[in-house]
């Protein structure tokens, strides 16, 4: 299997044949997870630890769910009563947390680049579970998954991600992916929820949702993310739907058989319908969220092989895995 990583800390890091192998082994946790019995030994006899410092539902709890499935002792940190609130630096918390000696650390944080800061200094694999505006990669992956199954393929497919851009590490992480695996990428939304120098990330953009929306395999709508914004990008929730939100009458401009994906939570009325959210005909948030749990259970399985292989080389002398 192809997957040299020592942590994973962004998609921008991975080669497609990385992608590809974490994807084939995740189908084959999707089967294990729909049996009566739900249980794994890939990770057993190793510690994980969840370090969240920004709220989380799904990501937390399906991280937590994964490293049970597969055997870990499981430990999620309570941020908000952690020293981290008494004024302790992250490089204090991580020297304290690798004093713990875990295995596996997933991280969430709310500023870009922190949680490559914290790989540099613990001897774990560190697992990115988003940092500010800059990556969600478990995020892609498993998006990456739920389109492969749906549409039989993950490439050479037209895909228009919707909304909220400028603020989404989920839009940059699923745009760096889906880019390696030779897909096209529309961004839609207004103006001023575009990043700046959008037009070299190698993709189209459209302010206008029917010419975004014309013809695509995939429509992925993004939440506004108010906890981000500091002014006015929008006139207001029912402007912004009105324009911006997938509603029965721009879905119709997607291809008829084309995908509704939304990494959550929705905002319903406000970035999509709940209609179009509820039809099982054309909607795969549900199955992304299932796909979630397969997904991180290979991301963590493939980094305890590559601890493993890391640590039986000291030992024997041979050096560094790299």
């Amino acid at each position: 299997m192809t997957f040299r990583a020592r942590h994973l800390l962004g998609v921008e890091q991975l080669s497609p044949p990385e992608i590809t192998t974490l994807l084939d082994l995740a189908e084959s946790y999707v089967a294990l997870n729909r049996r009566t019995v739900k249980h794994g030994d890939a990770l057993e006899g190793l510690t994980q630890i969840n370090l969240f410092f920004e709220n989380s539902t799904r990501t937390q709890s399906s991280f937590e769910l994964a490293g049970k499935r597969l055997g870990a002792d499981v430990m999620n940190m309570a941020v908000a009563q952690s020293s981290v609130k008494k004024g302790e630096t992250l490089i204090d918390t991580a020297l304290t947390l690798n004093a713990m000696q875990p295995d596996l650390l997933v991280v969430r944080h709310p500023h870009s680049g922190a949680v490559n800061l914290l790989a540099e200094k613990v001897n774990c694999a560190v697992i990115n579970a988003g940092d500010g505006r800059h990556e969600h990669p478990t995020q892609a992956l498993l998006d990456a998954l739920t389109i492969r199954r749906a549409k039989g393929r993950l490439h050479r497919l037209t895909v228009a991600i919707c909304g909220d851009i400028a603020h989404s590490r989920v839009a940059r992480s699923n745009l760096i992916l889906l880019g390696k695996m030779e897909n096209r990428v529309r961004l839609v939304g207004p103006a001023t929820l575009m990043p700046s120098g959008v037009g070299e990330l190698g993709c189209e953009v459209y302010e206008d949702m029917a010419a975004g929306l014309k013809d695509a395999d995939v429509v992925m709508m993004l939440r506004l993310q108010k906890e981000r914004m500091d002014g006015g990008f929008i006139p207001s929730e029912r402007e912004y739907f009105h324009r911006w939100g997938l509603d029965a009458a721009k879905l119709a401009l997607a291809r008829p058989d084309a995908i509704v994906m939304h990494p959550g939570p929705m905002n319903r009325g406000v970035e999509i319908d709940g209609t179009i959210a509820d039809d099982i005909n054309r909607s795969v948030i549900q199955d992304q969220v299932e796909m979630g749990v397969a997904v991180r259970m290979a991301a963590m399985d493939l980094l305890a092989r590559n601890l493993r292989a890391e640590r039986g080389a000291k030992a024997a002398g041979e050096g560094t895995y790299v």
